[in-house]
């Protein structure tokens, strides 16, 4: 059994990813400065002893004789990832992306750890190639307003190559398609939250463009699972996780509206500047290598998610 360090702990994938370890027999430090993680999503572990939650800011280098101490594997997955956050932090996104990352590493390196980092198929931005394999280098706009978050993630993967060739640090990548599930914040500004809680509220459906840009829905359980995966392996270069079973934002607004039983209409706003058209992974990579491949389909698991939108709906968070 480990001891393991999870940066973004209290975000909707850092949670879940806490208490997967945790079921897994590990003890876990989690850390996140709160800028978009939130302490309920952790609530539930207050009473477990193999669980401790430091608030802090990891592109604060941690103070002298301070820090998570020796620690076997770290999780790295501090980041604002919705497009609101992200935009809203621009400058700390960045910073997290850079900075933030490397102090994740120094940690790793320090103490001899294992070192995955959350990275996110925003790497390929508009792409070029469909569906998007690890070899295809992405056709990113570097000075758009998305940049901030994809080009914080492109350069955080260099720097984790960097330090794996350089400083012999045991690394690990994921690029992460759209992930949905329980704890993905009611205003996160993604497809699957937006629908549901307006859906649920029997407001409008807002589908941007004309509904026909594509994205794949993987739920966050099967993620989680090749994520443990991936850290469990020996591969160094980024590795796909999502659900290569693509759909229109229309189709996905029709099957949100069945799950929901709403009668809510749709209507359409101008499509955001630098949104990409199609986004599907290719996962033979993780298939071949790590044995992975969802197993919710969308129906499934937007099911699995009602109860939670629900809660949130009902409180008008």
């Amino acid at each position: 059994m480990m001891r393991i360090l999870v940066t973004g702990a209290a975000g909707f994938l850092g949670s879940h990813l806490v208490d997967r370890l945790l079921a897994d027999g590990h003890s876990v430090v989690g850390v996140d400065n709160l800028s978009t993680g939130n302490l309920e999503n952790l609530a539930h572990l207050e009473r477990d002893s193999r669980f401790r939650f430091e608030e802090w800011d990891i592109c604060r280098p941690f103070p002298a004789g301070s820090d998570p101490g020796p620690v076997d594997f770290v999780f790295n997955l501090a980041s604002p990832a919705s497009p609101p956050e992200y935009l809203r932090l621009a400058i700390e996104t960045l910073r997290v992306g850079s900075i933030g990352t490397e102090n994740a590493l120094k940690i790793a390196e320090q103490y001899g750890a294992g070192f995955l980092h959350a990275s996110t198929s925003e790497c390929y931005g508009e792409p070029l190639e469909h569906p998007q394999t690890e070899n295809y280098w992405g056709n990113v706009n570097p000075v758009g307003p998305r940049s901030v978050y994809d080009e914080a993630k492109r350069y955080a993967e260099a720097l984790v190559m960097a330090y794996n060739r350089s400083r012999g640090v045991k690394t690990h990548l994921v690029r992460i398609f759209n992930t949905y599930g329980p704890r993905l914040h009611p205003s996160d500004g993604r497809v699957i939250s937006n629908f549901l809680m307006q859906a649920l509220r029997g407001e409008p459906l807002t589908v941007y463009g004309g509904g026909t840009q594509t994205r794949s829905f993987c739920y966050v359980d099967d993620l989680i699972e090749g994520i443990v995966r991936l850290a469990a392996s020996s591969e160094r270069l980024p590795v796909n996780l999502g659900n290569p079973v693509e759909f229109t934002i229309l189709e996905c607004a029709q099957a949100v509206l069945e799950a929901t039983g709403s009668r809510s209409e749709i209507c359409f706003e101008p499509l955001p500047e630098d949104d990409p058209s199609r986004r599907c992974p290719d996962i033979t990579k993780a298939r071949t290598l790590l044995g992975w491949e969802p197993r919710i389909n969308l129906k499934e698991g937007l099911a699995m998610s009602l109860e939670f939108f629900r809660s949130k709906a009902a409180v008008g968070a």
